[in-house]
């Protein structure tokens, strides 16, 4: 980036629009954004507006829905979000949405004050069909905005390039030259080895035996009743501990509370914690597993494996969206090959194949502890060299110069 363009990022003002802001996370994106805001503002201003109750912090401002609103589709309710977002972006220089919730805000911004607007993508809604089980008519809403929003924007941000595939297969007249890819990132200051066996063994954990470790929202796109089916099949010392909560749907909830209360009638050291872990909670329960799962059938990249990866945990995950690049197979982990329908929803050809390529790869991590710990370091240094913020705030930047 040339001198001049870092001095005129440094005057500039830029307006992040985002659902999800600290403390009010639930998901990949929230922690995104939050990380991503904090190693912008080392020298640009930049305000954040989010959904939610009012913030403290400088330069944050939240938006409630529309009292009229309040009982109506929640996608018409994050509508009149995204109007008062809009409104208020008057006087930035460019503005930046992150997921569908926020990406009619960019669109009519841009509109409204004549600014460009770019949009990362953390998923997308052709590839999350099941969608419609929570949000019904609001699916095809939700889907308008997120393809008005990418067609019209300037830049589009894809979070692996797995993603920038798919967005220009969901998305055909947008021009290539205008998909960039820039990767999650991780604090490799927050995420890293935290040894703490009073608090795990409190929560039901023994720290001497191996043990696999699930991190997601209880969604169809993670895969978790695979991993619930493919658990049955692990040595029976291995424990399997879940990290699960925000169910999308009641269905999908008393689908994964059903395999969970089977699985716990068949085996010992099956332990489900259902409430927000804080963060060095979290980074407690990874450090002291075998191995880390990630059986999503849709993952565009995944930061729970990178935050596993901080933590020095061997990853196994399916070979799918931008886990591959994450997962250096054999070397800071291992993928799990899979076949899947082309219809959006990811789901596996062979399910039966999956779940025991699933429980015989995950055996074979954890049944050679000495080895896993091996790809479990050498995930932290891959952590250190490709996913540090710094280097994702420094091309994010480059992007909005290229539009300046």
């Amino acid at each position: 980036m040339s001198r001049v363009a870092l001095r005129y990022l440094c005057s500039m003002r830029v307006d992040l629009m985002t659902k999800e802001y600290p403390p009010e996370i639930y998901g990949g994106a929230g922690v995104h954004v939050t990380e991503l805001v904090r190693a912008l503002r080392h020298d640009i201003e930049v305000n954040v507006r989010c959904f939610g109750a009012p913030r403290n912090a400088p330069l944050t401002f939240a938006y409630d829905v529309p009292a009229q609103l309040a009982d109506a589709n929640a996608t018409l309710g994050t509508l009149g979000v995204d109007l008062q977002m809009a409104q208020d972006a008057v006087g930035a220089d460019l503005v930046h949405s992150h997921t569908w919730y926020a990406n009619a805000a960019g669109h009519l911004a841009k509109m409204l004050h004549g600014i460009p607007h770019v949009v990362t993508a953390h998923s997308l809604e052709p590839l999350r069909p099941w969608k419609a089980e929570q949000l019904g008519g609001g699916y095809r809403v939700s889907s308008w905005i997120e393809k008005t929003a990418f067609e019209a924007a300037d830049a589009v941000i894809a979070v692996s390039d797995g993603m920038r595939r798919d967005i220009l297969r969901s998305y055909p007249a947008l021009d290539p030259s205008r998909v960039h890819t820039v990767y999650n990132g991780i604090d490799l200051e927050q995420w890293k080895p935290t040894r703490d066996e009073g608090f795990v063994r409190g929560l039901g954990i023994d720290p001497d035996r191996p043990s696999v470790v699930f991190v997601g929202r209880i969604t169809r796109q993670k895969g978790l009743p695979y991993l619930l089916r493919a658990a049955a099949l692990l040595p029976p010392e291995v424990q399997l501990i879940l990290c699960a909560g925000a169910p999308d749907t009641p269905a999908i909830l008393d689908e994964v509370t059903a395999g969970v209360e089977a699985l716990q009638q068949q085996r010992s050291g099956v332990v489900w914690i259902n409430r927000l872990l804080a963060q060095h909670e979290l980074a407690a329960v990874l450090t002291q597993g075998t191995a880390f799962v990630c059986p999503s059938i849709y993952e565009p990249l995944g930061i729970v494996n990178l935050e596993a990866m901080a933590c020095g945990l061997a990853v196994v995950g399916t070979a799918t969206g931008g886990i591959p690049e994450v997962v250096s197979d054999g070397a800071t982990g291992r993928l799990v090959p899979i076949e899947q329908i082309t219809d959006g929803t990811g789901t596996p050809l062979n399910p039966d194949k999956f779940v025991a390529d699933l429980a015989r790869t995950l055996t074979e991590v954890v049944s050679d502890p000495t080895r896993a710990a091996e790809m479990g370091r050498a995930g932290r240094v891959r952590a250190e060299k490709v996913f540090g913020w710094a280097q994702i705030a420094t091309r994010t930047r480059e992007i909005y110069a290229g539009l300046l």
